[in-house]
């Protein structure tokens, strides 16, 4: 009896393969929920050349100027990608990330809409990571569903070896990562610190509000006592 054969994913016409670290990231959104049933949006971003990931930054909502503050997190360890692949979604349309890609000289290149395979290296990924993180554990909070997602993203660029990169792992074969003293191409611009701080702050209070309305009494009067 004859197997079918996987049909392998091909660029889509007009795009060419990365061929360097930061060459092109790819990023998309990942959706899953806590014990009580509230939603938790997740980013993905990919090196589309190394696998290395740079980012899975876990919030209760996301807006464009919250795409940009994780992006800003993640260039600041790996530096800035030249392309960035985004799917057609809410999270990745307004003004915010458009200013940022601009003063950044980032490229923003959009999938068509309805055809995932326009961004396959981070479908691909999103499947790991729901299968071994996501769907194997249990989040009791938003803090503990970032502490494990975070885990899950190291081990996966500083631990495992991936055959595709001959047994290496993701760390390994980005310039800035595995070899500290090689410079790569990082922040060089200013970008409006008052998106990045304005949704640092909102970032805490998140947190706080989240504890709150977990745990309503200790809000109100403080931690509960503990016998």
């Amino acid at each position: 009896m004859c197997r079918p054969h996987r049909a392998k994913a091909k660029l889509r016409e007009g795009r060419s393969g990365a061929v360097a670290p930061n060459d092109v990231w790819a990023m998309d959104f990942v959706h899953d929920q806590m014990f009580d049933g509230r939603k938790i949006p997740v980013p993905t971003i990919v090196d589309t050349f190394t696998r290395l990931s740079p980012a899975i930054d876990v919030r209760q909502s996301y807006r464009s100027a919250d795409v940009v503050a994780t992006l800003e997190r993640a260039a600041v360890e790996t530096g800035l990608p030249k392309t960035i692949r985004l799917d057609n979604i809410q999270e990745f349309v307004g003004k915010d990330l458009d200013l940022w890609a601009f003063m950044r000289g980032v490229t923003r290149d959009c999938s068509r809409p309805g055809k995932p395979t326009d961004n396959a290296c981070v479908e691909s990924f999103n499947g790991k990571f729901r299968a071994e993180c996501l769907n194997a554990n249990w989040f009791l909070s938003l803090d503990e569903a970032r502490r494990k997602c975070e885990a899950w993203r190291r081990d996966y660029d500083d631990v495992r070896p991936h055959s595709s990169l001959g047994g290496k792992t993701p760390r390994e074969l980005h310039p800035r990562l595995g070899n500290p003293d090689q410079p790569s191409r990082g922040c060089s611009r200013n970008f409006p610190a008052r998106l990045v701080q304005r949704r640092g702050q909102a970032h805490t209070a998140e947190n706080a509000n989240s504890e709150r309305s977990r745990n309503p009494e200790a809000g109100q009067f403080g931690p509960p006592d503990h016998f």
